[in-house]
């Protein structure tokens, strides 16, 4: 069995992405779970009131719950 050897800053570094992306991850996850579900008839009305979001989605990402 190789042993690879890893210098203790890279290693770090690579050990902070990781729990970052982990936490991210996450955090998304708790976040979906308190975002009020809106149906489609409520969708409609939001949009004849209001119009449609002018903004472009910078990010999207799908979590499965």
């Amino acid at each position: 069995m190789a042993t690879i050897t890893i210098p203790e800053k890279e290693l770090k570094t690579i050990v902070k992405e990781s729990v970052r992306e982990i936490l991210e991850q996450e955090s998304m996850k708790f976040r979906a779970l308190f975002m009020p579900l809106v149906s489609q008839k409520e969708q409609r009305d939001i949009e004849k009131r209001y119009g449609k979001p002018l903004r472009k989605i910078a990010k999207s990402i799908a979590i499965k719950i």
